[in-house]
């Protein structure tokens, strides 16, 4: 690639940005001014000031999250996700800040239509956006052209992929391999000597190099030679070898890493997560309250003991933690051995038989996601002793603790809850509850609890 297409291709990267930041400024403040004028309210001093201190959360929030960048490879449906993240965080924080003042208590019904109208508008913009560039791209402006170096599956995977999708602006080329690729979509184009001259007389904008760790003197050869040219050389990590938790790239004082196992729960992921638990596990409170009176009373009439059993646990990051539970046993067992229940345990009250089955047992749990030591979605918390048994059966059995336990989770959505009478049913658990972390999102989350109220409760295997 020339100099001059280079530094143009850069520039195209900033006015896409520099795009999408205005049309999400003028969304804002014409959003806010149609609403007004539908409800016949005048668009003075106070509206502005709320659009003005939106605007500035917006804005840090899309920094913090990398909001403003180009989104060109990514599905439409990871951006609107971000859209309405990073959206409803700023109108959330900029409400919390207001309500000592008379500016939202006083119109609600404003803030609504206006977060509504907003939301629409965002999707919209970037859905243009989108349009816009694509058409561009068709036109030959913003385009690259790249090639694929290596027989790696995710290679082949992502020049098959790039090569589908014309509206991305990738022209894909080929691949290059010393051993002959055949491929549905994309032509083989020669060994790595037929690359080299490739790319020094020009036409190849971008290089990904797909492959194995263990070549890593081949790689550096390539890279060498590649420095005589003017492409772009990506690299497509060998990950996969392993089991990732989280995989993306970091910059730590000038050094670039990746994480292999991480948690997500970082930075505006954890503050998202915090608002999410607390506001949700507020309101479930105020509404069963009556029921955990009903149930405490029931259990002190019913059998001798405290009406709420504490148990250690593990907490986020192998931290023990005191679980709360509705005693639902004429035993307090909480040591270095603790026997999982089973059909017809004996230990088990009759009222405590119910409570389990039904899962009403757990309800004291969201006291403890207000003290910040659970989440309402996550991995389900499992006693300290049946944590040391299986994290030595298990491989990446306290990954698991990479984020807050739950009350509810992937797992037990799927079937996997109760008795883990065998290794394969714990196995099993252990992979749901990896799949979530992984793939965390709000929305996930969402999904999660409503599929609690219809398969969550009651199952056959919780005795």
């Amino acid at each position: 690639m020339s100099a001059f297409r280079r530094g143009a291709v850069q520039a195209n990267s900033s006015l896409t940005s520099m795009l999408q930041r205005f049309v999400d400024i003028f969304i804002m403040f014409f959003g806010l001014y149609l609403v007004c004028l539908f409800s016949e309210k005048s668009f003075g001093t106070q509206y502005l000031l709320v659009v003005l201190a939106n605007l500035v959360v917006f804005q840090m929030i899309g920094g913090m999250t990398d909001f403003y960048r180009s989104w060109r490879g990514v599905r439409g449906i990871l951006e609107i996700k971000a859209i309405l993240i990073n959206w409803s965080m700023s109108l959330l924080i900029t409400s919390f800040a207001f309500t000592f003042t008379d500016y939202i208590s006083n119109e609600p019904n404003i803030y609504i239509k206006w977060y509504v109208t907003v939301a629409l508008g965002l999707i919209l913009g970037r859905y243009l956006i989108r349009k816009l560039l694509g058409v561009l791209r068709k036109l030959g402006y913003n385009t690259r052209n790249v090639v694929i170096v290596g027989s790696l599956p995710v290679g082949i995977r992502l020049a098959e992929s790039l090569s589908e999708a014309h509206w991305m602006g990738f022209n894909v080329l080929g691949v290059y391999n010393d051993e002959r690729i055949d491929t549905h979509t994309v032509p083989f184009k020669g060994d790595i000597d037929q690359l080299i001259s490739d790319a020094k007389e020009g036409g190849i904008d971008r290089i990904y190099i797909a492959m194995p760790m263990n070549e890593e003197l081949e790689i550096k050869a390539i890279i060498a030679k590649l420095t005589d040219t003017t492409c772009s050389v990506m690299l497509i990590p060998d990950l996969f070898t392993f089991n990732l938790l989280q995989s993306r790239t970091e910059e730590i004082n000038g050094v670039s890493v990746i994480p292999l196992v991480d948690s997500p729960m970082s930075g505006v992921n954890a503050i998202i997560k915090q608002v999410e638990d607390f506001t949700l596990a507020l309101l479930i409170i105020l509404f069963i309250s009556p029921i955990l009176l009903i149930i405490a009373c029931l259990i002190k009439i019913t059998s001798p003991g405290p009406v709420i059993f504490k148990q250690k646990r593990y907490g986020i990051d192998g931290k023990a933690i005191e679980v709360w539970k509705f005693r639902s046993m004429n035993v307090m067992e909480n040591g270095d051995r603790v026997v999982q229940a089973k059909k017809g345990d004996l230990r088990i009250t009759p009222l405590g038989a119910f409570l389990r089955s039904t899962s009403l047992d757990e309800l004291p749990q969201f006291f403890n996601v207000l003290k910040g030591d659970m989440s309402i979605v996550g991995p389900r918390p499992h006693a300290i002793a049946h944590n040391e048994q299986y994290r030595k059966l298990i491989n990446g059995y306290m990954l698991r603790h990479k984020m807050k336990p739950g009350i509810t989770g992937w797992a037990q959505i799927n079937g996997w809850r109760g008795e883990t009478d065998t290794l394969e049913k714990m196995e099993k658990r252990v992979e749901y509850d990896l799949e979530y972390i992984r793939n965390w999102s709000v929305w996930f989350d969402l999904k999660i609890i409503f599929l609690t109220v219809f398969k969550g409760f009651i199952h056959k295997a919780a005795y």
